[in-house]
């Protein structure tokens, strides 16, 4: 899902920039009010463990790649701000260390991985807690959700970027199929390890769940 230099024309990746900085900024102020070293060591483990799982890729024709995200699953633990910036720390150092995705389309690989994706599976997550009035099954059923749906979501809006520009060679016809159909797909994994990795925290230390927060589930 990491879109390379080259794809996007500098009209898409001018606007994609801007909302980058736009929400980015406002995460940061936000995240300033939360803070605790405690939230600073989750932050820093969290995003380290996403950075190697995003590491592995795998080529798609008619798109860039295909990878796990942890969008929804860092949403989930950190609410959507700090989720946000653990997401941002991951892709800023694969792009300029690592060249994994371009500098100029940096903007549109944190919209779709540090802010759609956690959005939509923070909000998926939060969605069940509020409708389902078990614990064990809204954060099982939440947390798988909110998995698969983040980063099938954030597979559309990429196909759509990259579809949409002229400096790409297909349009949306071949670029959505291929990103969304294949990230839906792997999202059956992202939303499984996202389960089970929050039904884990949620039983060992469930204080660490910060979605959950000033939501009552009887």
């Amino acid at each position: 899902m990491h879109i390379p230099d080259g794809f996007l024309d500098p009209a898409t990746a001018a606007l994609t920039y801007l909302l980058m900085l736009g929400y980015g900024g406002y995460a940061l102020y936000k995240a300033k009010q939360m803070l605790s070293a405690e939230l600073v060591s989750l932050v820093t483990v969290l995003a380290a463990a996403i950075f190697a799982a995003q590491m592995l890729n795998w080529p798609l024709p008619g798109g860039t790649s295909l990878h796990l995200v942890g969008g929804a699953l860092a949403a989930i633990l950190l609410g959507p701000w700090l989720g946000f910036i653990a997401l941002f720390l991951v892709l800023f150092i694969q792009c300029v260390v690592f060249h994994d995705g371009g500098i100029t389309t940096l903007g549109a690989n944190v919209l779709n991985m540090a802010i759609v994706a956690c959005l939509t599976g923070y909000l998926t997550y939060k969605s069940a807690l509020k409708l389902i009035k078990r614990w064990d099954a809204a954060r099982l059923l939440g947390s798988f959700i909110g998995g698969w749906l983040s980063i099938t979501i954030a597979g559309l809006a990429c196909g759509l970027e990259i579809g949409y520009s002229p400096a790409f060679p297909y349009g949306v016809a071949v670029t959505v199929p291929i990103m969304a159909g294949w990230h839906a797909a792997l999202g059956v994994i992202e939303g499984i390890i996202t389960a089970l990795t929050i039904l884990y925290v949620a039983r060992k230390s469930p204080d660490l769940i910060a979605s959950e927060a000033g939501v009552g589930v009887a």
